[in-house]
């Protein structure tokens, strides 16, 4: 590939990728809400259907543009010569590139993905504001939540949208002679995400959820605070007097937090000083044995 074809690669895949996410955000949105185990109407129902929808503005572009010089650059080398060279073994060759532009672009887009898929599931909330929770809460590593059954998603989906794009168009092509137009390529491309997306649905649904998920308590002690596997209660709301009661011990949750969580809670900080919280399934909602 020379720079000419690398820098269309670039842009046309950045510009493209953009395009796409801001123009079906809203049901990217919907999707996400509808995966998640709180449910769609817990999760924001139809109200604030752009929320996120910086997050994705933001890495779109890098996230499309790193997958397509990535793919556009593998399937270069690996048609340069070789066994793969031969046509008939062009479907090897899209699978192996699609995988690792898949996994190039993960790196940028699933930082992205999870602010964006928890402010679409608490709309209340800004792109921003979620992404400082998550940076206090869990650090850089909580950016990068799901990262594997993100890109165990994503090879799949890849695996199939492109090698049947490829032949479809390849197809179409012979069939009438000449080389596709633009819109030829754009229906052949809606078949193959279609039929991949339908594949793959099952892991974009663990994906989401993982995403979703809360931080859980790996502390072995078993004193009514640290509780090994409840789910951590978020500083805002363990902060205050309201939590306070005798020998430190905190009073149960509130109503307002039962409904609000679906596992028992941990209620001590176990992240100051004390590195390790895992992710878990979704809360579900329930106070602490005898705290």
């Amino acid at each position: 590939m020379d720079r000419r074809e690398f820098v269309a690669s670039l842009v046309a895949g950045g510009c493209a990728g953009m395009c796409v996410d801001l123009t079906l955000f809203p049901l990217d949105t919907i999707k996400t809400r509808l995966q998640s185990q709180q449910g769609f109407y817990k999760a924001g129902g139809f109200r604030g259907i752009y929320a996120g929808v910086p997050s994705a503005a933001v890495g779109s572009f890098p996230n499309a543009a790193a997958f397509f010089v990535t793919y556009e650059c593998t399937k270069s080398v690996l048609g340069a010569g070789g066994a793969l060279a031969a046509p008939h073994v062009a479907p090897v060759t899209h699978m192996l590139a699609a995988s690792l532009g898949e996994i190039v672009a993960c790196l940028i887009r699933v930082p992205t993905e999870v602010v964006k898929q928890r402010t679409q599931a608490s709309p209340s909330s800004s792109t921003y504001n979620m992404l400082l929770a998550t940076l206090k809460e869990e650090g850089v590593r909580g950016l990068y939540r799901g990262y594997c059954s993100t890109v165990f998603r994503e090879i799949p989906f890849s695996l199939v949208q492109f090698p049947l794009w490829e032949y479809l168009k390849t197809l179409w092509s012979l069939r009438q002679g000449h080389t596709l137009h633009s819109w030829q390529s754009a229906v052949c491309g809606a078949f193959a995400g279609a039929v991949a997306a339908f594949v793959t649905t099952p892991l974009d649904v663990a994906k989401t959820r993982i995403m979703l998920a809360k931080s859980v308590c790996r502390q072995p002690t078993t004193d009514g605070l640290h509780q090994r596997g409840r789910f951590h209660l978020p500083g805002s709301l363990r902060e205050g007097p309201a939590l306070s009661a005798l020998a430190g011990r905190p009073l149960p949750p509130s109503p307002a937090v039962r409904r609000r969580f679906g596992a028992p809670i941990c209620w001590r900080d176990c992240r100051e000083g004390v590195p390790g919280s895992v992710a878990v399934g979704p809360h579900a909602a329930g106070p602490p044995r005898g705290a």
